[in-house]
């Protein structure tokens, strides 16, 4: 568990990055609207959990940086005692300025009032701010029916002559090296992962149904994690619906013979797991997909070999994709290096953090702290065989650590599990 010093920490270092005289107001977002009178569950705003610690829906933060002095302010809803009945508890004022450290704590039906009293210098121990930072990543709702640059337009006829910042670079390039104890939070999230694999492992056999194998990971993890769900909707696929990369709807039998391929992962604190492992309904590889899977084992293996800071994903890419055009060019199973791109098609590696995609781009370097998958793939339709084999990486001083290096992956490991399980 991230303590509030942590957030403090945090925050430091944000207003460290704003302008003197400036404001960042900051928003957790409101539920999606489903239909009729549904919503989808909440989730929170990454960036402004990754400051608060708080995952409630409409909350809200105020950092204002004026003349030397930095004061926070964090604005929730109020205790109601109708809605608690119907919708749970909510955090009260000593609760919240606990779990975030942030000593100002009030209602958020003071929010306007606030934001007025720093931008005109009324009422406020600041004179009057000439910068307002926003987090303007696209999808994020202020409120309702309100996006960012909507309550951006609002600010702007109220108070002329202000100056916008997008808070998002800013917050986004914190998030991407991680702490110990956001690494500490990853290896909960994986260690729940590798439990649930072993169970999903164990539940596969020919006359299954794939979704018989997902609910089972998702029944163990909830059990392993308290109940933290998952990082993303598993993919749960096999036979020719391993070639598939999202494959939607996994209501066919398993048949023997068949790969069934596994993408899921657990969280932990909002921080993602993301594992993929490729096993055989029938517990054997034929030779052709022990072929193939070697392949993809052996460049998963090379790419972490490969990974450390310096190195861009895009550099990880290449490397992937020379790598497998190699190996399948040496086995015949393309006659040319360019046939590559019908059987390996998507990126190897992405960021991992409180988004299972998380804040990076493929062009800028790794540095140390950065937590990235590693995910290399073959995809032939015409076989029905998909491999793919996905470990999460933490980029280290000199290299890089397979964080998931404990959930098997070897042929011998596969088999071995499934000739003791029967």
């Amino acid at each position: 568990m991230i303590k509030a010093e942590e957030y403090r920490e945090r925050r430091k270092k944000f207003f460290s990055k704003m302008e003197n005289d400036s404001v960042a107001i900051l928003f957790a977002g409101v539920p999606v609207h489903c239909s009729a009178d549904e919503s989808y569950p909440f989730e929170v705003n990454r960036n402004f959990y990754y400051l608060t610690g708080i995952d409630q829906e409409g909350t809200s933060l105020l950092l204002v940086k004026s003349d030397g002095e930095e004061r926070e302010y964090l604005l929730i809803a109020p205790f109601d005692p109708v809605k608690e009945k119907w919708y749970g508890k909510k955090l009260t004022v000593d609760e919240a300025s606990e779990k975030s450290g942030i000593r100002n704590v009030l209602l958020n039906s003071a929010l306007t009032a606030r934001v007025d009293s720093v931008l005109t210098g009324n009422y406020s121990d600041f004179g009057r701010l000439s910068t307002v930072y926003l987090d303007m990543e696209k999808g994020n709702k202020v409120a309702e029916d309100t996006y960012p640059e909507d309550y951006k337009k609002s600010l702007e006829v109220a108070y002329q002559g202000l100056k916008f910042l997008d808070a998002y670079p800013i917050i986004a390039a914190l998030r991407k090296v991680k702490s110990d104890a956001e690494i500490a939070e990853f290896r909960e999230a994986i260690e729940a992962t590798k439990i649930g694999i072993g169970a999903a492992m164990a539940r596969i056999r020919p006359g299954v149904r794939e979704y018989e194998v997902a609910d089972e990971f998702h029944h163990v993890i909830n059990d392993v994690s308290g109940y933290q769900g998952t990082a993303f909707p598993t993919i749960l696929a096999s036979g020719v619906h391993t070639t598939c990369l999202h494959y939607p709807t996994p209501t066919d039998l398993i048949k023997n013979g068949d790969l069934v391929l596994m993408d899921l992962g657990s969280r932990h604190g909002y921080y993602c797991a993301d594992v993929s492992r490729t096993v055989p309904a029938n517990g054997k590889f034929t030779d052709l997909q022990k072929t193939i899977y070697e392949i993809v084992l052996s460049c998963n293996k090379a790419v972490a070999n490969y990974a450390k800071p310096g190195l861009t994903i895009k550099d990880l890419q290449s490397f992937t994709v020379e790598f497998l055009a190699s190996e399948c060019l040496a086995k015949k199973l393309i006659s040319s290096k360019e046939e590559i791109k019908n059987y390996y098609f998507h990126g190897v590696s992405h960021f991992i953090g409180l988004d299972t995609h998380d804040v990076g781009s493929r062009e800028e370097p790794l540095a140390p702290g950065n937590v990235i998958s590693d995910e290399p793939g073959l995809y032939f339709k015409d076989l029905k065989i998909g491999v793919r084999i996905e470990d999460d990486l933490l980029i280290t001083e000199n290299g890089a650590e397979v964080l998931t290096k404990d959930i098997i992956k070897e042929v011998s490991e596969i088999e071995d599990f499934y000739s003791h399980a029967k």
